[in-house]
């Protein structure tokens, strides 16, 4: 019997959309990030440097600067932010700043109990319907990850050490009310962006069921693709 067909928009390279450059705090220009990814035979990557109340449109010119490499390429660069330890009342202020200069993707730095986030992140970036992806949420709250699914805020298991000690909540509740996981690495350098193989393993080890990895890996990714539209 024949394999089951896909989707045919269904791309089943790995997409990431968390990453960092020499721009904020990363050690990698954008170029090496992005071409290190297409070697590894990713999809897509964001980059995403971090960003408060600054004034988003030099980071993301540059960063445009160097997307413009790849034009016509079938690998795809992203141009976003982090909106990091933002006072939680002005999340929806500094997202649509950043949408306004261009921002193809807005994240929001969750709150990891690996750093000092203020209490109140997770909930105001999931409200303020202008945010994408919320980062290594934490211990995430029941209601949030149902005000995620009704938002179509995608939740984060996170490769990096220290925001992955929550992985396993945050697993646990998405999948339990429907909310959309996807597996970033939160590289700071082109040496830490994880390929496909090991985002499989960080999805089971999170506890995501062998049956739930396609829709992790490669469906999720695939529509937040669409949403954050082009190629």
């Amino acid at each position: 019997m024949p394999p089951p067909r896909r989707p045919p928009d269904t791309d089943r390279r790995r997409a990431d959309f968390h990453a960092h450059s020499f721009l904020t705090d990363g050690s990698t220009s954008a170029t090496e990030m992005w071409y290190e990814a297409e070697v590894l035979e990713h999809r897509a990557l964001a980059l995403t440097d971090h960003l408060s109340f600054e004034d988003p449109r030099p980071l993301l010119e540059r960063l445009r600067g160097e997307a413009a490499a790849w034009e016509g390429s079938k690998f795809r660069p992203v141009v976003g932010v982090e909106l990091t330890k933002v006072p939680p009342a002005r999340i929806a202020d500094a997202a649509r700043a950043a949408r306004r200069a261009g921002a193809e993707i807005v994240i929001v730095h969750g709150e990891t109990i690996a750093e000092h986030v203020p209490p109140g992140t997770n909930h105001a970036a999931i409200d303020s319907g202008l945010v994408d992806v919320l980062a290594h949420p934490g211990v995430l709250a029941p209601e949030d990850a149902e005000l995620a699914r009704a938002h179509s805020v995608v939740l984060e298991i996170s490769a990096r050490r220290g925001h992955s000690l929550t992985n396993g909540r945050v697993a646990r509740l998405a999948l339990e009310v429907g909310a959309e996981l996807v597996v970033d690495s939160d590289a700071h350098s082109a040496h830490e962006l994880v390929p496909l193989d090991q985002a499989r393993r960080i999805a089971l080890g999170a506890g995501v069921p062998e049956e739930r990895l396609e829709e992790v890996l490669v469906e999720t990714p695939s529509r937040l693709l669409r949403r954050l539209g082009g190629r």
